[in-house]
C-alpha cells in the first residue's frame, strides 16, 4: 500500500517539474530565432475532462485523435488506480 506521505509528495514534485518545464521551455523559444515562416502550421488539441467524460477539441484531424487516445489511456489509468484498490 501507498503512503499518504508518498502521493503528497509525487504531487508536489510533478508540479514543480512541470513549472521548471514551462520555464526552460518559454526559454528556449524566446532565445530561438524571431522570424515566423509563412510555411508554418499550428495545430492544437486538447482533452478537458470532467469526471469520466471527457470533452475533445481541437483544429486538426490528427491532433483530435491523439487527444482522443490520450483521454482513453488517462480514463484506463484512473480506472485502474482508483476502482482496482491500488490507491
Amino acid at each position: 500500500m501507498i503512503k499518504g506521505e508518498t502521493i503528497i509528495f509525487v504531487g508536489i514534485a510533478a508540479v514543480i517539474l512541470g513549472m521548471l518545464l514551462i520555464f526552460i521551455g518559454t526559454a528556449f523559444q524566446s532565445s530561438g530565432k524571431t522570424e515566423s515562416s509563412e510555411n508554418a502550421k499550428v495545430s492544437t488539441g486538447g482533452v478537458i475532462l470532467i469526471g469520466p467524460i471527457p470533452i475533445v477539441f481541437g483544429n486538426d484531424k490528427n491532433m483530435v485523435s491523439v487527444a482522443v487516445i490520450g483521454a482513453i489511456v488517462l480514463m484506463i489509468l484512473a480506472y485502474i488506480l482508483f476502482y482496482r484498490g491500488i490507491i
